[in-house]
């Protein structure tokens, strides 16, 4: 078995292809001939073959960058399609209420028209507001938490929730907010 010349095994790595190799092949033939007329010096195969290695080392660093970018974006239309998929199965059916609850996206204040029991979900941090493709859906404090998790700009409004506990030394527990003051 005969020793391939550099110049194959680059070919067969994938390295070069046989335009790059044939005009290799013609610069040295050139070079030779400059050489043997002495109008160049002669090349130094070792310098020559340090660069070969340097350039493979930064193909394959570009490659492994390239790879990188292409996972970080695989990755992130995943968890988009899983953020779609928990709304799609978890949203609440908006009923039809009289009371406007006002939220901000993207600094601009949207409302949703929503009955009071869901008024009080919301206050009181059982539901909330997340944003899919142009519309905002209901969907349960839980659901929200997961999908904030993964990201955050899809939940627009998740208040703290609120358990009615009842202070003892509460000075004004006697004092009832009325239920059809709205702020």
């Amino acid at each position: 078995m005969a020793a391939k010349s550099l110049q194959e095994q680059l070919l067969g790595a994938g390295l070069i292809d046989k335009k790059k190799a044939k005009k290799i092949k013609t610069e040295q033939m050139q070079h030779k001939q400059k050489v043997k007329n002495g109008k160049a010096a002669p090349v130094d195969e070792s310098a020559r073959l340090e660069e070969l290695k340097r350039q493979r080392e930064e193909k394959a660093e570009r490659d492994r960058a390239l790879n990188l970018e292409k996972q970080r974006i695989a990755q992130k239309k995943a968890i988009q399609g899983q953020i779609r998929q928990m709304i799609e199965q978890n949203r609440i059916r908006k009923e039809e209420g009289d009371i406007a609850y006002h939220f901000t996206d993207d600094k601009l204040v949207k409302q949703i028209y929503i009955s009071q029991a869901m008024h009080d979900d919301l206050s009181r941090g059982r539901l909330a507001i997340v944003k899919l493709d142009q519309a905002y859906e209901l969907v349960a404090e839980p659901i929200a938490a997961k999908i904030k998790e993964r990201d955050e700009t899809y939940v627009l409004v998740c208040n703290n929730r609120l358990d009615d506990v009842v202070d003892e030394d509460d000075p004004y527990a006697d004092f009832k907010i009325p239920d059809d003051l709205m702020w």
